[in-house]
């Protein structure tokens, strides 16, 4: 993912009141770029490689049939 790059060293000053506004920047995009930045900052938040990101443990997880009055 060579499209973001999180640069820790930039500061923009900015008022509370823009500093605030994220929506305008992010409702111009489609559902799948904004899926795309939020893997992306998944991957830099739990320090994992957004190119391979971890596998879920799906043998914790079980399927039971519920029977309802019947």
């Amino acid at each position: 993912m060579s499209d973001f790059k999180l640069n820790r060293n930039v500061f923009k000053a900015q008022s509370a009141l823009q500093a605030s506004d994220h929506s305008s920047f992010y409702v111009k995009l489609t559902w799948q770029e904004r899926l795309k930045i939020a893997s992306y900052l998944n991957s830099i938040a739990f320090n994992y490689s957004f190119e391979h990101p971890p596998k879920m443990d799906k043998s914790i997880f079980s399927a039971r049939s519920s029977k309802l009055n019947g």
